[in-house]
């Protein structure tokens, strides 16, 4: 399995990538093998059934709405999300769905939008689509999304298949053991070897062109987060919180405390990832990094960098990301980034670890550290629970991903103080993830059935 930066960093719209990114592409590819087989405009009815965490907070996170939007031929790389309330609020009225926007069924919603709380084998974030002509069953396919927006059908669940790329990669690593191999071997920096396994898909120009829109959509959805005020959708009554603290910064306001005088930074890194989460929240558009819930850690650590380094470039930014990948690859590969898998770890742990490995490249360290820095950043976000109250990205998600941002920074600056030599290896880290995961009761997994989704309801 060959996996690309391009796969884990991915433009998008919130809330959730495994719960509105990925049942969105889901939705969009079923919808295309219709059109394609010449099925489309045979069909009279489609029901969508939504099972396990899907069921249990697809309505917080917008799976329903996402799935809509994909049978309508919407893709989440390309969809204004400005585009999605509208659309709903026509098709409740109308009870009419336009199907790859040219083909007009009747829709009911109650009727065709199915909820199941039991879970199908393969992953709890399952769904089936099933089309129906007038004589009966069309087509139906069986869809999982696996984390960070990646999606695999049916077929592919059965066969083992997380992906079904192939390319060779010239540097192919399954471990962080095996990556700093072949930088040893190679004399090649984290950065310098991922940019030669992209070069496999596309040539340089490419990779740095699509990295750096990556990064501008990542600053967008900054700007977006302190520009926007207001309370969050979904009932909870969350209010943002990003903008009156950037005016703060802005205006220079300082209260002469002990951390505001000498950690003032801090307050930027919280500010770059409340307005990248709190956009996610109201479903604005953002960056899978390498999901939807941890969507802030990469970008506020990113924007510190380029904030407060002299010099800060195209280059490092691009640096930054390549390296970044390379720990998320290990993590999806080895674990897992689905917050339904492995709870909150797999996301916040992955992004804290990708953002302290980015920090530590563009600063100089070598692999070594860089690996060590990666390695700090996910021990201890170990054992984080995937709890949102409500079932909404919103409490404890939010403030988790400034907390993660400030750890990551912490993480880079203690390897790059060492000489890479350390007790745990991040290989042995991310296996504990994964049995971590596997472990933790079902109701810690992005069911809102344990923890603070529980406690702060009950209270």
């Amino acid at each position: 399995m060959a996996i690309s930066v391009f796969d884990l960093f991915k433009i998008g719209i919130g809330p959730s990538s495994s719960h509105t990114v990925g049942p969105m592409r889901a939705a969009y590819d079923f919808v295309t093998a219709l059109r394609e087989s010449d099925l489309l405009e045979r069909v009279a009815r489609v029901e969508v059934h939504l099972y396990g965490s899907l069921s249990a907070t697809g309505a917080g996170h917008g799976t329903d709405r996402a799935v809509i939007m994909g049978l309508m031929g919407e893709r989440p790389d390309q969809i204004d999300p400005a585009i999605v309330g509208p659309c709903l609020e026509e098709l409740l009225e109308a009870q009419t769905l336009m199907l790859d926007n040219r083909w007009a069924i009747p829709f009911i919603w109650a009727r065709d939008m199915q909820w199941h709380e039991e879970s199908l084998p393969h992953h709890p974030n399952a769904m089936t689509l099933i089309a129906y002509g007038h004589a009966g069953e069309l087509c139906r396919n069986t869809f999982y999304s696996v984390g960070g927006g990646f999606v695999i059908d049916e077929r592919q669940a059965q066969a083992g298949e997380l992906d079904t790329d192939t390319t060779v990669l010239p540097y192919d690593f399954n471990t962080a053991e095996e990556l700093l191999a072949l930088c040893r071997m190679h004399g090649m920096r984290i950065s310098e070897l991922m940019m030669a396994n992209e070069k496999a898909w596309r040539d340089e120009a490419e990779i740095r062109s699509g990295l750096w829109r990556i990064w501008e959509a990542m600053c967008e959805c900054v700007d977006n987060g302190v520009r926007h005020e207001g309370v969050l959708p979904g009932g909870l009554n969350v209010r943002r919180r990003a903008r009156k603290l950037h005016q703060r910064l802005l205006a220079t306001e300082d209260d002469n405390s002990l951390i505001a005088s000498t950690f003032s930074a801090m307050d930027w890194v919280n500010v770059f990832a409340l307005a990248v989460n709190e956009e996610n929240a109201a479903g604005g558009r953002m960056v899978t990094a390498p999901t939807n819930g941890a969507a802030g850690i990469v970008p506020a650590v990113l924007h510190y960098y380029m904030k407060f380094q002299p010099g800060a470039c195209e280059r490092d930014a691009v640096d930054f990301l390549l390296t970044a990948g390379a720990v998320g690859i290990l993590c999806k590969k080895n674990a897992s980034i689905s917050g339904a898998e492995v709870g909150c770890q797999g996301e916040v742990g992955s992004a804290c670890a990708m953002a302290a490995a980015g920090l530590a490249e563009v600063m100089g360290a070598t692999p070594a550290q860089v690996e060590n820095a990666a390695e700090i950043g996910l021990e201890h976000n170990l054992g984080l629970t995937c709890d949102p109250v409500g079932g909404l990205v919103q409490v404890p998600c939010i403030e988790r991903n400034a907390i993660a941002s400030v750890k990551a920074i912490n993480a880079a600056q203690m390897a790059l103080r060492g000489d890479g030599e350390h007790f745990i290896s991040l290989d042995k880290a991310i296996r504990t993830m994964r049995d971590t995961g596997r472990d933790m009761q079902d109701k810690y997994k992005e069911t809102s059935r344990g923890g603070l989704a529980v406690n702060a309801i009950e209270c």
